[in-house]
């Protein structure tokens, strides 16, 4: 399936574009074609990449949610359309992991708690590659970090 949106979103994932999130909003124009009513899996990525853009936790963290919303709306049928191999719980791990790490940021550690703990529940469904790999690398260095009360901001 052509999906241009999908296309743009994953454009700039895969060059790491570093952009202000008001630039990348602009030159995407794909934030207002993603509202609450929109395509989920636009919105799931849309918001996960923007999220990633934020330097403050709380800001990251307002992005983050809408990312899980998101993923929490999508179907095995829709993200098979995008991608054969895809399946829905996949995509879960990833926004309760970045939600923990920006909770515990911000220093709200029983969130932080609640999300890790999330993130480790929905962790089989992750692929058995280097990005699963990632991932639970990710989740247990940030369950770590909940349980020293840290609020540095990780180094990856």
């Amino acid at each position: 399936m052509d999906d241009p949106a999908e296309r743009a979103v994953g454009a700039r994932v895969l060059v790491g574009d570093r952009r202000p999130v008001d630039a990348v909003v602009a030159d995407l124009d794909l934030w207002s074609t993603t509202d609450a009513t929109g395509d989920p899996l636009h919105r799931c990525s849309l918001a996960h990449y923007m999220a990633d853009l934020h330097e403050d936790p709380a800001q990251a963290l307002a992005r983050d949610i809408r990312a899980l919303d998101a993923a929490d709306a999508l179907t095995d049928q829709r993200v098979q359309a995008h991608h054969a191999g895809l399946q829905v719980a996949g995509f879960h791990p990833s926004p309760h992991l970045d939600l923990a790490d920006n909770y515990r940021r911000l220093g709200s550690f029983d969130a932080a708690t609640e999300h890790i703990g999330a993130a480790r529940e929905h962790a089989p469904n992750l692929p058995r590659d280097a990005y699963g790999a990632l991932l639970r690398s990710a989740i247990e260095q940030v369950a770590e970090a909940i349980t020293r009360r840290s609020t540095a901001k990780r180094s990856s």
